[in-house]
């Protein structure tokens, strides 16, 4: 018996797709029937709605230890898709609270009840941080703790970091990170909502780089590894390294609207994430730009996926087969 965790996400709901389609017999955690209606289209849009119905469904919090106990019997295997992402600094405490406590009682829950594997979604935010005159990024790339990080970033890093203690107590573990993930079902949320802004008019544009990745890819990396004999390993999950300009173009095409217009340079960023703190201290409103993703959005380093493809012979999707799925996701509420 398989169980996923976070199954009401993106990656989860393709996930819970690619498994059913292969006859395995699925346990998927939720909080609330409301968010089945998304994993339903999504099974809708890969033409497998009835096998939506032989997914065991349990609810359950990952962050409450007591709502797990009867979720992992008779558990093998675990992908624990399940994470809050924010770039808020307000949401440091539930990013801790999710992230790392509740990756913590998935690995203890793992141990306790004699699960083979794990599957871990982390991040390439977890990921090592360059050094002078470095411009590529691998798996083997070292954190560095004096080095600025979101806590988006130290939670997932954190989050790994209890996946690592569960290998040391004799756990099978596999660990991927993946870029910024697209795929239909959730146009308004996540990696979805810079499309759904491009369809709006969104202006701005930087120039520096994106690490992208379909979650076609990520899912099928996943299972992938699941089934292999790799047992302590992460990995890289990223299609293309492109300019968020083109990014940014590709998209505005794809919608028929126009290109965003105005080069953000970091004097605009700059006062941008500074006007963003101040609209939300005055508003109340949670955080939109800040000064880590100002950072961010004019880096140029460059995220390594050769690991991946060796161990695998893996082909990642071009950008334009990445963006396939949009014609067919509603962009225009």
């Amino acid at each position: 018996m398989i169980l996923v965790t976070g199954a009401t996400g993106l990656v989860g709901s393709h996930l819970l797709v690619k498994l059913l389609q292969e006859n395995e017999a699925v346990k998927a955690i939720y909080r609330n029937k409301k968010s089945l209606e998304a994993v339903q289209r999504v099974f809708v849009y890969h033409d497998a709605l009835p096998l939506f119905e032989k997914i065991i469904w349990v609810k359950a919090d990952i962050t409450d230890i007591p709502s797990l106990n009867n979720t992992f019997e008779n558990v093998t295997e675990v992908y624990h898709c399940a994470a809050h992402i924010s770039f808020d600094p307000k949401d440091e405490n539930l990013l801790r609270k999710i992230n790392e406590e509740g990756t913590a009682n998935i690995v203890n829950c793992c141990i306790d009840f004699g699960v083979r594997k794990i599957c871990h979604v982390s991040s390439i935010a977890a990921l090592g941080d360059l050094k002078e005159n470095e411009t590529v990024i691998t798996e083997e790339t070292e954190w560095n703790t004096e080095f600025p990080h979101s806590d988006y970033a130290i939670t997932k890093y954190g989050a790994e970091m209890e996946v690592w203690r569960g290998y040391q107590e004799g756990l099978e573990v596999v660990i991927v990170n993946p870029g910024i993930i697209f795929g239909y079902g959730f146009p308004d949320k996540g990696s979805s909502l810079i499309i759904k802004n491009i369809k709006k008019g969104f202006p701005f544009y930087s120039k520096g780089l994106v690490a992208i990745v379909a979650v076609a890819d990520v899912v099928d990396c996943m299972t992938a590894l699941m089934k292999s004999t790799i047992n302590g390993e992460r990995y890289t999950l990223v299609s293309e390294n492109i300019s968020q300009e083109e990014l940014f173009y590709t998209l505005a095409d794809l919608l028929k609207v126009k290109r965003p217009y105005v080069y953000a340079n970091k004097t605009l960023t700059a006062i941008g994430w500074r006007l963003d703190w101040f609209l939300s201290f005055i508003l109340g409103k949670k955080r939109m730009f800040t000064k880590t993703m100002a950072k961010s959005s004019h880096n140029t380093h460059q995220y390594d996926n050769s690991k991946i493809k060796q161990a695998l012979g893996y082909d990642f999707k071009t950008i334009n087969e990445i963006f396939t799925f949009i014609s067919k996701e509603d962009y225009c509420r």
